[in-house]
């Protein structure tokens, strides 16, 4: 069977020696985007290697510079050329997706593929070999726990990269939220003002530090919070503004920080957006980021705050370690907290943010392509995008009106059908039964009854973006005419 040139080099691409390192086969894989290597002798297939196989050598002791060939792994389930589709497809099964075609030689002339992309997710991690170096020299050097280099220098990287005096690396989120507002003073008695559309974590913050969330609406432009409506909130116990960069789209700050409260920015879901040109997180008295495993910058778990002020980070640095005096060991002279993050998942962070640009680029391509493809569809109404900012669409989200012939609950459930994941907006806090004081906020509601959002990981071809573009043209129904007075 003759092999094109095409299916020849990509065929060498993703092939290594026996003799070939570990990390020369982690670059190999890298190349294929496949997940395996072909391991390939005298012209001949020997065996295929996993980056899990390579992963669980790596942890079992194994150094980088280790052959590839001494590596364990399951037999090679392999197809002959003469083989009809329908026999390779049987060779397929969920841990085998990866399929070598041989001649009567033994030579790879093709690689058969199941498509990993039945079912396209809403979101899912960006993780290569730079992940598992990093993560791999914790576990070989033995430094897992909070202590070690990684901490330090993902606070480090993260300060530069988003333009802040300090970096203050935490458990997650949500404790980066309540970190912050325990930092600024906030505590029984006082108010801080939050949207109504929001994750539930960020009134749950404010009312870990005993005080009381007070609502805002949203505005129907930004999806944010409606500065005018926040202004009209504050009171004489109101100690704070919380402002959220809902689904990567910056909240309009200027008027916010002219109210002369302090402005906490929760930039969760809005790693690398600006405002008017600066970092969201770097302009109000603190900000705050997630890095749970959907977000643009991943640690697994993990959360940072970031501030330009020395004694709000001194005070979240002594916060996040029990309340230990920073000069006395096991001295803890106030109450504090375990919110600290471990260096097996700094080392994550720090492979992220070291090709964070690329990231941004490809979720920058991401919404370029679905605003091509959805742009015209009546009743779909495309994400904000305000001329003073820069949406980095953490998940890429739109809304679902009257005209598109299907409410937004029903594309859900025919999406599904088709195998494209899709996620709702938020439930508003509001409307929360913890927080439920039958207060009403009319933007906020029509947004999540309407907002949805759609497959937004990086790892997504053009072609799948195509394929949900051209599911939900196929979706819309023309509405029936009202009838006749």
């Amino acid at each position: 069977m003759p092999v094109s040139d095409d299916i020849r080099a990509r065929i060498e691409s993703i092939s290594v020696s026996p003799s070939a390192t570990l990390l020369e086969a982690m670059a190999a894989i890298d190349r294929g985007e496949l997940g395996s290597v072909l391991i390939v002798e005298d012209a001949r297939f020997r065996g295929l290697v996993t980056d899990g196989d390579i992963r669980r050598a790596l942890l079992g002791g194994r150094a980088l510079d280790s052959r590839i060939g001494d590596v364990e792994h399951p037999p090679s389930r392999t197809a002959h050329v003469r083989m009809s589709p329908e026999e390779v497809s049987a060779l397929f099964s969920e841990p085998i997706r990866v399929v070598p075609v041989l001649d009567d030689a033994g030579r790879v002339v093709d690689v058969a593929l199941l498509d990993r992309r039945v079912h396209l997710p809403v979101a899912e991690p960006f993780l290569g070999d730079e992940e598992l170096r990093y993560v791999a020299e914790c576990v070989q050097t033995g430094w897992v726990s909070s202590a070690g280099k990684f901490v330090r220098r993902f606070e480090e990287l993260f300060a530069e990269l988003f333009e802040v005096e300090h970096a203050v690396a935490v458990s997650n989120g949500t404790t980066a939220l309540h970190l912050a507002l325990l930092a600024l003073g906030i505590g029984p008695g006082d108010e801080v003002i939050v949207p109504a559309l929001t994750f539930v974590a960020t009134a749950n913050a404010v009312t870990y530090c005993g005080a009381t969330p007070v609502f805002a609406d949203s505005e129907p432009t930004t999806w944010n919070i409606d500065p005018e409506l926040a202004a009209a909130a504050v009171t004489p116990r109101t100690k704070a503004i919380v402002a959220v960069h809902l689904y990567g789209h910056p909240a309009d700050l200027d008027p916010l920080l002219e109210l002369g409260v302090p402005v906490v920015e929760d930039a969760a879901e809005a790693h690398g957006a600006r405002y008017r040109g600066r970092p969201v997180g770097s302009l109000g008295a603190v900000g705050t980021f997630s890095f749970y495993g959907n977000k643009i910058v991943t640690t697994g778990e993990g959360g940072m705050v970031v501030t330009d002020r020395a004694d709000l980070a001194a005070r979240v640095r002594q916060l996040r370690d029990h309340g230990m005096d920073p000069d006395r060991r096991y001295w803890h002279p106030v109450l504090g907290f375990n919110y600290r993050l471990t260096n097996l998942q700094a080392a994550l962070g720090v492979a992220q943010l070291e090709k964070l640009d690329a990231i941004l680029e490809r979720k920058a391509r991401l919404a370029e392509l679905y605003a091509e493809g959805l742009r015209d569809v009546p009743g779909i109404v495309l994400p904000p995008a305000e001329p003073w900012a820069t949406n980095v669409h953490w998940l890429y989200s739109v809304l679902v009106e009257p005209e598109f012939g299907l409410a937004r609950d029903e594309l859900m459930a025919a999406l599904q059908a088709e195998g494209v994941d899709s996620r709702p907006f938020f439930i508003p806090v509001h409307r929360q039964p913890i927080y439920d004081r039958g207060e009403r906020f009319p933007v906020a509601e029509a947004l999540a009854e309407t907002g949805l959002s759609l497959p937004s990981a990086v790892t997504l071809s053009p072609d799948e973006v195509g394929r949900v573009v051209r599911a939900i043209r196929s979706l819309r129904r023309v509405p029936a005419p009202a009838p006749a007075a």
